[in-house]
């Protein structure tokens, strides 16, 4: 009996897939589990690389999919629907697994309580990133629980249905699911983008539990170009605003006083940070303050814009801007 399925969409990733699945393959567990990879019309050198491991490894099954047809809520629960195993473990293709047991600490909370039905696995960001996504993603995951255990989130009589908070915090970079809850209890909804957002705030509104599990963690970085930087936070605005998060207004003074303020709290940072060199320091003193920028010139578009506009979303979005 298959225990789990790791799936893995990819498109253009061949900087860190070979390295993911190398990991993903060295697993050191006592169950069964297969790989499925849907691929959407890669271009560069990451079919190459799905078809090699393919080649060694019996348990990957991938298919082609159109680029066009790819949505991160429908393709994730249309492989949750193809899987064999019990649980579903899905991971992007720059996620690469930090150790032999990642799959068995990932999995783990299964089996505290039946009520849990999604888990969250730490990030841990590439020692050399740009400093501004780095210290963001150690304290996204900082606040998540404990160190080198186990945190369990439940709704209580308190809580307010409908918005997104740290309970209701999920990420698919890295996560887990029973294979069963996703085909007959909640599904992942078809919408384009957060969809794994969408789903750990229907986990704890509808009275089920999430886990985050800090061993089963993962190195991981949104290493976007400079170029696309903006773009890729207007998505993120954008689609949780499409999700029913509230609009909040920055004028242009705001965006250069966080940019500002962000710069300063990451001047610090980088000095005291023992991964980057000196050289890298004097590099980045200059250019994080450009991520700083570029990240709330995105803040602020995708708060002012109109909904449902193509055009827009043509103009301003990383994802749809793609597939002009």
């Amino acid at each position: 009996m298959i225990k789990a399925t790791i799936f893995i969409p990819t498109y253009n990733g061949e900087d860190n897939l070979a390295e993911a699945l190398t990991a993903v393959f060295n697993q050191k567990v006592d169950f069964e589990y297969e790989v499925l990879i849907y691929d959407s019309e890669s271009k560069d050198q990451t079919v190459d690389i799905i078809k090699e491991f393919a080649g060694k490894h019996q348990n990957l099954k991938w298919h082609q999919i159109k680029k066009s047809d790819f949505s991160h809520g429908k393709t994730r629960q249309l492989a949750a629907e193809e899987a064999r195993g019990e649980f579903v473990v899905f991971l992007t293709q720059d996620a690469t697994p930090a150790h032999d047991r990642w799959l068995f600490e990932l999995l783990k909370p299964f089996e505290l309580n039946e009520k849990i039905v999604g888990v969250v696995g730490q990030q841990d960001p590439r020692p050399n990133c740009v400093p501004m996504m780095k210290y963001e993603i150690k304290g996204a995951f900082g606040n998540q629980g404990v160190n080198n255990g186990i945190t369990v989130y439940q709704r209580n009589d308190n809580d307010v249905k409908g918005v997104f908070t740290q309970k209701t915090f999920y990420s698919d970079v890295n996560s887990a699911a029973r294979r069963d809850f996703l085909l007959h209890v909640i599904p992942y909804k078809p919408v384009p983008y957060s969809e794994d957002q969408l789903f750990g705030r229907e986990i704890i509104d509808n009275g089920y539990m999430k886990a985050y599990s800090a061993n089963g963690y993962v190195l991981h970085s949104n290493e976007v170009p400079l170029k696309d930087y903006r773009k890729r936070l207007f998505d993120e605005v954008y689609n949780m605003r499409l999700l029913g998060s509230p609009v909040v207004n920055y004028s242009y003074w705001q965006v250069i006083k966080n940019t500002v303020k962000g710069s300063s709290q990451d001047f610090i940072r980088i000095l005291k940070d023992r991964q980057y060199g000196f050289v890298q320091k004097m590099g980045w003193f200059f250019v994080n303050p450009l991520f700083q920028f570029e990240k709330w010139r995105g803040v602020r578009l995708g708060n002012m814009v109109v909904l449902n506009d193509d055009e827009v979303l043509k103009k301003y979005s990383l994802e749809k801007g793609e597939l002009k």
